[in-house]
């Protein structure tokens, strides 16, 4: 089994599990690669500095926040975390675990907010050829993800969006998923035992 870190990012709608999912994952690359470090992230955010941007992105507010405002903060906030946590621990070795990433960006920015041009040309900026390993993605029906959302608490300022927006951003989660050999689609409307046992048959083939 090889020692060399990766990164691996759980991808996914409001709602659909990823805590849950990211607890597997750790708890199986504990068992897997014992004593290995491991490093996770979460986007927006994952450095004090990303940390206070995200803050300010997430918070309802009186002022709407324009669409391409959102848009350069979730930059930042990525170009920070990946230049000053993910690489660097990359280099040294460690498997980094990321609660969203990219891709999140590209379907929630690009086919949510319609700015799909301006999130490939950041993307190009910030990120240039540096994509995660293996994605793993639990699809949802946005309805579902969203009343399991309303059960948790207070909504954020993404959460409180329209049903169609959450549409367009799985249409296009599904879209890249079919297009790319590192992303893997776990049914996120599956029983818990069933979501995790397929996301533990993924990492194995992935990476065992």
């Amino acid at each position: 089994m090889s020692q060399t870190g990766k990164f691996i990012v759980i991808e996914g709608l409001e709602g659909a599990g990823k805590s849950s999912a990211i607890e597997r994952v750790n708890a199986w690359f504990e068992r897997h690669f014992p004593g290995q470090e491991r490093v996770n992230t979460r986007e927006p955010g994952g450095t004090p500095l990303a940390e206070e941007i995200r803050e300010i992105w997430k918070r309802p507010r009186e002022e709407p926040m324009a669409n391409m405002t959102e848009l350069l903060m979730v930059y930042a906030c990525r170009a920070q975390l990946v230049e000053t946590v993910i690489k660097p621990a990359l280099a040294r070795g460690s498997w980094v675990i990321g609660d969203r990433h990219n891709l999140s960006s590209l379907a929630y920015q690009g086919a949510g907010r319609g700015l799909s041009k301006e999130v490939e040309g950041l993307s190009e900026i910030t990120l240039g050829s540096f994509k995660p390993y293996l994605t793993l993605y639990l699809d949802i029906d946005p309805k579902v993800g969203l009343e399991r959302a309303r059960g948790r608490g207070e909504l954020d300022r993404i959460e409180l969006e329209s049903l169609d927006f959450f549409e367009r951003a799985r249409q296009n989660y599904l879209s890249h998923a079919a297009a790319d050999a590192r992303i893997c689609t776990i049914d996120a409307s599956q029983p818990m035992e069933k979501v995790q046992q397929d996301i533990e048959d993924a990492l194995a083939e992935a990476l065992l």
